[in-house]
């Protein structure tokens, strides 16, 4: 929330921040567009907006939602493609098809991505809830997240965690170097999940101004949202992305011994994206496969456990609210369901995408 729990923003994939009132899941009213070229994450806390835009950290006030302020930016912050000393940072590209004869005794041959110029040419795409007391709540897709009144952040490499002030600005107090591929991050109780393309990393936020390593779990390549409810994660594995896999499932693990976490179960799924859990309740989106329910109150028999398929929707991601409100962002719009009978969701509104 801002300082109105009704509040919903939604991000606009580079270009900034619809705000809308949502005090009516069934009639939620625009309040307006906050324009912030290159924005692609964001995170709330008392009334304080946190967004990237490209490389930078805007601080935003909300206080007036009808009158959002600039209050801080810190420049510098984020990695992106590359830079380049004369032409500056790669921040977005328009995917093209390029031919590219390559000699056999050439060390690119047989790569799936080339380097000419300082340019990068990557053979497949990669473009594409939780919640403290006082803060936003973010789906699983989600690179910021807000916790013990710390901000924590992952771009492709690097876990920043940003201690917020009573003035709402934030102050970089860790930078972890993780690696490569970082790709999400969630929070359950005083720990970090964050997936990447190789696994997924636990941190301890115990001290929240210094995370610390405390295991890793592998699996084969993919990329993979991670959520949790009673120590216990779900994470989902896709192919099609720059993660270079051919597996799309949903792996179960307990992490009741975050130290130790031991799988349980793996699922076969069509093309998992975000997902959320409530009450034993899993929604699963499947991107252009559609969007399904599972009851996963028993962990050894969720495939046989679904609920529901919804076959006509493409998602992306979904967050399940405590009042029986049902998000889900996908290719077609922004959509609410009443989730009381997770069998039969029931539209509450859709805010369609404008072209």
């Amino acid at each position: 929330p801002t300082r109105r729990p009704s509040d919903l923003l939604i991000n606009e994939i580079r270009e900034g921040i619809h705000v809308f009132d949502n005090s009516n899941p069934q009639n939620p009213v625009s309040l307006g567009f906050i324009a912030i070229p290159g924005n692609v994450d964001m995170a709330i806390n008392n009334g304080y907006l946190y967004a990237d835009s490209y490389v930078d950290l805007l601080t935003i006030d909300l206080n007036d939602i009808n009158d959002p302020k600039l209050v801080d930016r810190q420049e510098d912050v984020f990695y992106l493609f590359g830079n380049q000393s004369e032409l500056g940072y790669l921040v977005y590209f328009n995917e093209t098809d390029v031919t590219l004869k390559v000699d056999c005794n050439d060390v690119r041959f047989n790569q799936n991505w080339f380097w000419e110029r300082g340019d990068v040419f990557m053979a497949a795409d990669n473009a594409a809830g939780s919640s403290t007391s006082g803060s936003g709540i973010g789906g699983s897709m989600a690179r910021f997240t807000i916790s013990s009144n710390h901000l924590y952040t992952v771009d492709q490499s690097t876990l920043r965690s940003w201690k917020l002030s009573n003035t709402g600005l934030p102050v970089n107090v860790d930078s972890e170097l993780m690696g490569w591929n970082i790709e999400t991050i969630f929070p359950y109780e005083d720990m970090l999940f964050v997936g990447s393309t190789s696994g997924m990393y636990i941190y301890s936020i115990s001290s929240p101004s210094n995370p610390s390593f405390a295991s890793f779990f592998g699996h084969a390549n993919a990329c993979d949202p991670v959520v949790v409810e009673n120590d216990i994660a779900f994470i989902t594995l896709r192919d099609g992305t720059r993660c270079e896999t051919f597996s799309n499932q949903l792996d179960v693990v307990d992490i009741s011994d975050p130290l130790n976490p031991n799988f349980i179960k793996s699922y076969p799924m069509d093309h998992p994206h975000g997902l959320a859990v409530r009450n034993d309740v899993l929604y699963l989106c499947e991107g252009d496969y559609g969007f399904k329910v599972f009851d996963v109150s028993d962990l050894e028999k969720i495939d046989k456990k679904l609920l529901s398929n919804h076959k006509d929707l493409n998602g992306y991601d979904v967050i399940s609210l405590d009042n029986d409100v049902l998000l889900l962002i996908g290719t077609t719009g922004f959509y609410q369901y009443n989730s009381k009978d997770p069998k039969n969701l029931k539209l509450l509104s859709h805010i369609p995408v404008e072209e």
